[in-house]
Order: structure tokens, then C-alpha cells, then sequence
């Protein structure tokens, strides 16, 4: 299954460079052109672009990967929050809490929870009973007792637009590192005060689980520093160890459409006469597909040094600038040769806003 998109990106350029080259020379807009799939029901990137420096800039979005979501995954997972998995009592309750760290693992959640929601209400005759039942089944399902952890901004966004009352910890977290704290001690702290019950220790759990695991809905590649500190061996005789539960709920893989897109982006921000443009980096991967898509086989290969000519995105009265969410897109840039104008201090859309805009003033002013 893939995830809905919107209109193509080249149709969006294709848009956007009309725009640009209707409009005065003192009123054209900057574009920035983002390399992510543009998130639903709204994007923070998108609305942080379309308000900042007086309305000077102009977010278009080029997806990189292409996201399918697991359908075995999203049906056991619609079939543990309908039988009680997510309620912490027993004998049902399976999972004390559920941790985001993607866009689209959120999207993944979002997708289950509506399909709920529909069902609920299709099954009332009367519109004061359908919302009255809705509300008080998702209630019960996902309470107000379930942490949901986020590691951003992006994710807590998509959460809190499905409207439960599950409590969405860890938004200013920015890093797993960071997030894995925060569940260690908010967690633990929960499953103190809640005790007995489904938090007593289970069997078939080698006497490490004396709580309920946690479930990690995750993509194909991701880093495992969460899983990592939260099941540490020290932490056994402390009565801090927490199983995670990982669960595959989608894959990913670069959009073969990518590369046309991208260079007809950037070619098309040049030929309608844009003097500038930014170009916003969220992963290694989309790294890569960029320097690839500009001709730098030797540069990903990690042949160059310093920050390299970039032919495809300079040019006379045309200048592009790179921007990365955080360090570690930063870092394999510079592996591969290639210095970044900005990295986020924060990875949220503020984080890479603030960047640019910094970094716009300071170049202005020399």
C-alpha cells in the first residue's frame, strides 16, 4: 500500500515557476525546495515557510523516498487497539505505551485509528449518538492513560490532529537519545504509581518484564538507540528495563521519479529567473540521491574535498544553497565533500527556518 501523495512535485515546480515569473523582480519569491514527501493533514515545513520573512519564500516539495505502508502490520495492529491491547488492563492489555519517531509510522497509526473511527460511527443511527459513541469507544481504547511518545515537533502534530486524550510526551526531545531518556524515566514513573494489576511481572519473560512492553512502530531502516537504552542489562536490577516491541508497519525506498523531479525543479527556479534558492536535506539518503542526481558519483564515493562546484545548481545571477535538518545529514555531506550552508539546531521546521533565515540576514548584511 502506498501513501496517498499530492500533485506531482514536477507539476508543483511547473506551478510555482509560473508564479515566480509573473511576479516583479523585487517581489519574486525564494524558492526553498524541500526533499521530503509533504506531510499530512499539514506540513510544519510548509507552514513555516509560507509565513516567514514577510512572505519571501517558496516551500515546494520533491519526495526522495517513496513509503508503503505493511498491511499485516496495520491489520494486527487495528486488531490490538480493538481487543484491548492498548487499555493496560487485563487479560487483554498488551502495550503500556507506543513511541513515533516518523512521519509516517504516525500516518501509519492515523490510518488504523480513523478506519475505527468510521466504523464506530457507521454502526449509530442517530448523529448525537455517533459522535457520543465514537468518542467514548476511542476513549477507551487508546485512554488517557497511554503515553504516546514523539520524537519532534512533525510527529506530535499528527498525533494531536486525531484528537484522543492520550498524553503526547517528548515533542522538544529532537534526537532517540534524548526521547529514550524521557521514556525511561516518564514511563518507570507511570508504572510506579499505576502498580499491580497488568504492571505485576508477567511470565514468559526470562523475570526482566516486571511491566507492560512498549510497541515502537517503525520503517524498515532505522537506528536502534531507543530499543538499545531502554532494554540496557543494567537496568534489570534497577526495575528500569522496558521491553520495546518493534513492529515494521512501513517500507521505503528512493521514488524512481526523484531525480527527473529534482532537476526539473532547480532547472526550472533558473530559467524563470530566480537569483536564488535553498534546497533542504532531511536524510543521508536524500543526500545521496541529490549529489547523484547533480553528476557527483566521485563525491558520494567520498573522492573530494572541500565544498564542491555544483554546476547543475549555479550559475551567472543564480545561486543555490543547502540546508540539512541536523548533524548527521550534515556529516555525510561532508564525507562526500560537500559543505552545507546551514545545519538545524533543532530538527523541526522552526530548527531549519531559524537556520536559513540567520543565515539570510548575515548575508545580507555583508
Amino acid at each position: 500500500m502506498s501513501v496517498p501523495s499530492t500533485a506531482t512535485a514536477a507539476a508543483a515546480a511547473a506551478a510555482a515557476a509560473a508564479a515566480i515569473n509573473a511576479a516583479p523582480l523585487s517581489d519574486r519569491k525564494i524558492p526553498v525546495v524541500l526533499l521530503k514527501t509533504k506531510s499530512t493533514p499539514t506540513d510544519g515545513y510548509e507552514e513555516f515557510f509560507a509565513a516567514a520573512g514577510d512572505g519571501r519564500y517558496d516551500p515546494v516539495f520533491v519526495p526522495v523516498l517513496e513509503h508503503r505502508f505493511r498491511s499485516d502490520a496495520l491489520k494486527q495492529l487495528r486488531a490490538d487497539i480493538a481487543h484491548g491491547g492498548f487499555t493496560g488492563s487485563a487479560p487483554h492489555a498488551k502495550y503500556g505505551a507506543i513511541i513515533f519517531t516518523s512521519q509516517r509510522a504516525v500516518e501509519a497509526f492515523t490510518q488504523v485509528v480513523q478506519d475505527l473511527q468510521r466504523e464506530s460511527t457507521a454502526q449509530q443511527q442517530q448523529q448525537q449518538q455517533q459522535q457520543q459513541q465514537q468518542q467514548h469507544d476511542m476513549d477507551a481504547l487508546l485512554p488517557p492513560t497511554l503515553p504516546l511518545y514523539v520524537v519532534g515537533p512533525a510527529t506530535a502534530r499528527g498525533l494531536r490532529a486525531l484528537g484522543l486524550q492520550c498524553p503526547i510526551l517528548g515533542e522538544e526531545s529532537g534526537t532517540g537519545e534524548v526521547l529514550a531518556q524521557i521514556i525511561l524515566d516518564d514511563y518507570n514513573g507511570r508504572m510506579l504509581q499505576l502498580g499491580g494489576g497488568a504492571n505485576k511481572q508477567r511470565e514468559g519473560h526470562g523475570g526482566k518484564d516486571n511491566k507492560l512492553p512498549v510497541l515502537f512502530l517503525v520503517g524498515e531502516q532505522r537506528r536502534d538507540i531507543i530499543p538499545k537504552t531502554l532494554q540496557a542489562p543494567d537496568l534489570v536490577l534497577t526495575g528500569r528495563y522496558t521491553a520495546v516491541d518493534e513492529v515494521v508497519v512501513y517500507e521505503t525506498a528512493e521514488m524512481q521519479s526523484f531525480r527527473h523531479d529534482f532537476a526539473a525543479v532547480v532547472e526550472g527556479n533558473r530559467r524563470v529567473g530566480a537569483e536564488q534558492q535553498w534546497v533542504v536535506v532531511f536524510s543521508p539518503t536524500g543526500g545521496k540521491a541529490m549529489l547523484e542526481t547533480l553528476g557527483k558519483g566521485e563525491a558520494v564515493a567520498g573522492g573530494s574535498s572541500g565544498k564542491m562546484a555544483a554546476p547543475a545548481l549555479e550559475g551567472e545571477g543564480f545561486r543555490t544553497w543547502i540546508a540539512t535538518i541536523g548533524p548527521t545529514t550534515r556529516d555525510y555531506l561532508l564525507k562526500c565533500g560537500y559543505v552545507p550552508d546551514v545545519c538545524a539546531k533543532k530538527p523541526s521546521p522552526e530548527g531549519v527556518g531559524n537556520g536559513i533565515e540567520d543565515f539570510m540576514h548575515g548575508f545580507a548584511a555583508n
